[in-house]
């Protein structure tokens, strides 16, 4: 755990200048607007620890597979979305030394990331071997307005002498991904354009033929009046830079300002992508840069309006639910059903930036709340445009008959994963994604979703599970063999008590879903019946499957158990584990960890966080003491699920507690990690830990419940929901919950069980009986 970031409402803070830090830094720091993201890289030379980063959303590589055993059904690749070309480089020399944070001694080193506003900025004194001192200031931001641009303003200033300072604005595509598996570049150079102040550079993706054109147009300022020195092109196949060298006098600064975009086939005719990026260049430099900054903070302004979080009497988780939020909103706006929420975004090559089961489990529930229908919506259409590829994953580890199993990961819908116990076994994400259908359902009201796109998802994935489970005459039973349940700690393991719990869920929504849609579009029903084959006879089947589905559990404790055979392990709480061996996949042979009774991340917790209503509270408490103890959190997605269960149990120190475990986990590195990248997905947990877990925010009988509690080091805490219409600031002190509906539709809302009616435009007040 690291503790250097400076603790503040709106703003992340990095005094001073740490190499060894340094990556850390470079993710936490990162900028993004949902199209294209970059890590906090510096813009001029560094060539100290580094890991170059920028990132075009939807463009991948399928980066050959690479394992020491080739087993049947294994997937050829891992989808990589690729490091693409450096679009904010401004290499700068003073009297023909490079300046490199690296190389010389560094002053007043201030790294500011602005949440409210969506920029960065960095300032720092950098003295050169000779005693030359400069004085940098840079800001920098990905536009939300203009989303495939960003934008740089560098200041240089001469702090005790005379000479020249020489700025060379380029873009580079010669690029690598640090994860590449056999050290291949993944890019090749197409074409290049260059004029005066400007530069385009389009590449292209080996394989997947994916094109990005990066243009570049700088301007150049001396004490605040325009230059035009004499410009120096350099070029190679793929890279362009243009170089100009201003005298200066001590006390005098020169300014760049370089507006960059990148354009992908994804979104434009590959013979047209030069031109529009040119013209896209022509709209940005007209704007200005004081233009599009201001626009910047009007649209966060915007997205802050209705998602943020604001904590009253504790910066710190203040800080950390709006980082959490802010970096969210920077990987995926919803405006594009092709593209989904990679769990590092657009911060890092770790997993690849694909898309997994946490997208439906932890991101969905963020989206619905805080972002029009349609976002959460998209996030939904993505997995129905998949369907024929899960069908295909199934195929290929031979199931048949329409069985669908969703990938563990994924970018196009074909499995990635190279992993034997995730890729085979792990198949409890198929319910997540079935899970996601009806939380969608259950939130918006959108029936019309099930009939459109979720019945046919439902059905596939109900055949795959009733092709995956067997009947053991032992047990007189049908059982799962051979899974990996959430908690990746254990592979192989038979009975799974979540996958066969969600599994047994999934075919009963199933046949519940077929009935309402029946009921409600016997036209689109006929239609789907038909292109499915669907039989009665496999319904019926699905429905005895449910009935005589094996679950273990230990009478004696009251509890369901993990998988069959759990309780032979040694139970040492976690608590024994000394420091210094953790994180455990960091010092321990897997082997050892295999043994252990140790969790990784919740599991038979998940399922009870999931399916929340078909449990009574003692259940979940005698549950949550027997697992907690031996859970190690070392996977992003486990403190959520426990603080939400913990505050369920009105257990406010350990809801607390793993709040800001999870709130704090990147910007603290709890688990000495977050140099690979944030842990994006998870970071929509850090809000449920509020919404669902401080708040007690459930939907039951189409109507928002509330059971809250305030954590003892906060005053207040306020949040913004949206629900079938209505938009409501949900105020909570220690003595009173307060509604205001500032939308166009009524609200019903259940607080302590106490029926509440929210008009439109209105504010009610209720006792917070949790204090009373």
């Amino acid at each position: 755990m690291k503790n250097y970031i400076v603790h503040d409402a709106w703003h992340i803070i990095e005094m001073g200048f740490d190499p060894a830090l340094n990556r850390v830094s470079e993710s936490i720091f990162s900028i993004g607007n949902g199209r294209m993201g970059q890590r906090a890289n510096f813009e001029e030379q560094y060539t100290g620890d580094t890991l170059q980063g920028s990132y075009i959303a939807g463009v991948y590589y399928p980066d050959k597979t690479r394992v020491g055993w080739w087993k049947n059904g294994y997937p050829e690749y891992f989808a990589k979305v690729l490091n693409a070309a450096n679009w904010i480089g401004i290499d700068v020399a003073v009297d023909g030394v490079p300046l490199d944070l690296h190389t010389m001694q560094v002053s007043h080193f201030k790294r500011v990331l602005h949440m409210k506003e969506g920029y960065l900025l960095r300032q720092f004194t950098a003295r050169f071997p000779d005693g030359k001192e400069v004085e940098v200031e840079a800001i920098r931001f990905c536009s939300l307005v203009d989303d495939e641009c960003g934008v740089i303003r560098y200041r240089i200033t001469a702090k005790n002498f005379s000479g020249t300072v020489a700025m060379t604005p380029y873009i580079d595509g010669g690029v690598r991904n640090a994860d590449s598996n056999y050290d291949e570049l993944f890019w090749e150079p197409v074409a290049k354009r260059g004029s005066e102040h400007r530069a385009l550079l389009t590449m292209r993706t080996k394989k997947t033929d994916f094109w990005v054109t990066t243009g570049m147009h700088y301007e150049l300022t001396h004490d605040g009046g325009n230059l035009t020195p004499r410009e120096v092109a350099i070029e190679r196949e793929d890279y362009m830079a243009r170089s100009v060298t201003v005298e200066i006098l001590e006390g005098e600064t020169v300014e760049v300002r370089k507006y960059a975009v990148n354009l992908s086939s994804e979104n434009h005719p590959k013979p047209e992508m030069a031109d529009r990026a040119g013209q896209l260049l022509d709209r940005v430099v007209g704007k200005g840069f004081d233009c599009l900054l201001t626009e910047q903070a009007d649209a966060w302004g915007l997205k802050w309006a209705e998602s943020d979080v604001s904590i009253e009497g504790d910066v710190a988780a203040q800080q950390a639910i709006r980082f959490n939020i802010f970096q969210l909103h920077q990987t995926y706006t919803g405006e594009d059903d092709r593209l989904n929420i990679g769990p590092k975004g657009f911060t890092g090559e770790k997993y690849g930036g694909s898309t997994y089961w946490d997208t439906e489990a932890y991101c969905l529930p963020f989206y619905l709340a805080t972002a029009p229908p349609r976002v959460a919506r998209n996030l939904l259409v993505y997995r129905y445009k998949h369907l024929p590829k899960a069908i295909a994953n199934a195929e290929k580890l031979g199931f048949g008959a329409g069985a669908a199993l969703y990938p563990m990961v994924t970018i196009n819908g074909e499995e990635c994963h190279n992993e034997w116990e995730i890729t085979f076994e792990e198949i409890h994400r198929n319910g997540a994604i079935a899970f996601a259908i009806y939380n969608y359902i259950r939130y918006t009201g959108d029936t019309s979703y099930l009939a459109q796109y979720g019945l046919e998802v439902l059905i596939g994935i109900a055949r795959f599970w009733a092709q995956r489970v067997n009947w053991s005459e032992v047990r007189q039973r049908y059982v799962m063999l051979g899974v990996t349940g959430p908690n990746e700690y254990e592979n192989n393991v038979n009975n799974n008590w979540y996958t066969n719990t969600i599994a047994s869920w999934c075919l009963e929504y199933t046949i519940s879903a077929l009935g309402e849609v029946r009921e409600s579009n016997a036209e689109r029903y006929a239609a789907i019946v038909a292109k499915t084959a669907l039989q009665t006879s496999e319904t019926d089947r699905w429905a005895m499957i449910r009935s005589q589905l094996y679950y273990p559990v230990d009478e004696a404790r009251g509890i369901f158990l993990q998988q069959d055979g759990f309780l032979d392990k040694a139970l040492v709480p976690a608590t024994d584990i000394p420091d210094e061996q953790r994180p455990l996949n960091q010092h321990w042979s897997w082997d050892r960890i295999l043994r252990s009774c140790y969790i990784k991340q919740a599991d038979v917790l998940q399922g009870l966080y999931l399916l929340e209503d078909r449990f009574d509270v003692e259940t979940i408490r005698r549950n949550y003491d027997f697992y907690e103890p031996l859970t190690v959190h070392e996977s992003s997605l486990s403190p959520c699920v426990h603080a939400i269960l913990a505050a369920r149990l009105g257990d406010e120190a350990r809801a607390y507690q793993f709040y800001l475990r999870t709130a704090r986990l990147d910007l603290d590195d709890y688990n000495n990690d977050t140099e690979d990248g944030l842990h994006i997905t998870s970071m929509a947990g850090t809000w449920m830990s509020v919404v669902e877990g401080f708040a007690g925010m459930r939907v039951r009988d189409g109507r928002l419940h509330f059971n809250p509690m305030v954590p003892g080091k906060w005053t207040s805490y306020t949040f913004r929901v949206r629900f079938r219409g209505a938009l409501l600031t949900v105020h909570i002190t220690p003595k009173a919950v307060t509604f205001s509906n500032d939308g166009e539709q009524p609200a019903s809302i259940t607080v302590f069980g106490e029926h509440l009616a929210v008009d439109k435009k209105a504010t009610v007040a209720t006792p917070n009986y949790e204090k009373a």
